[in-house]
């Protein structure tokens, strides 16, 4: 398995070297269109390689869906963490009932061995 996970990744080594290789061409991006630029007076752009442009593009893409995922399971986390303080109670409180059903029974060997 660990030689398969080394295959896959020096191929997606050599996919993403290939691709950075192919776009090696500047682009400028602006942070608004022309028209609206120059309405506003903003006219804020910066000059970078395709590449980083796509590779930026996709990692922006990955940590809005981690936390786009992360914000739509809080009510599942939210109900693990409220049900398992619930097991805990209840376990402690079974706990206490054994030991006071053997503290009644005078039993102390009992009470020991089920603890």
């Amino acid at each position: 398995m660990r030689y398969i996970r080394y295959a896959f990744l020096a191929a997606l080594a050599v996919v993403l070297v290939t691709v950075a290789i192919a776009n090696r061409d500047v682009v400028t991006l602006n942070l608004l269109p022309a028209e609206l630029a120059t309405l506003s007076g903003v006219t804020l752009s910066v000059s970078l390689p395709l590449f980083v442009v796509i590779f930026g593009a996709i990692i922006a893409g990955l940590l809005i869906g981690f936390v786009w995922e992360w914000m739509r399971e809080y009510k599942h986390r939210s109900a693990a963490s409220t049900h398992k303080r619930e097991k805990e109670k209840l376990a402690r409180e079974v706990s206490k009932l054994k030991t006071d059903k053997a503290k009644n029974d005078g039993d102390e060997v009992l009470a020991l061995l089920e603890n």
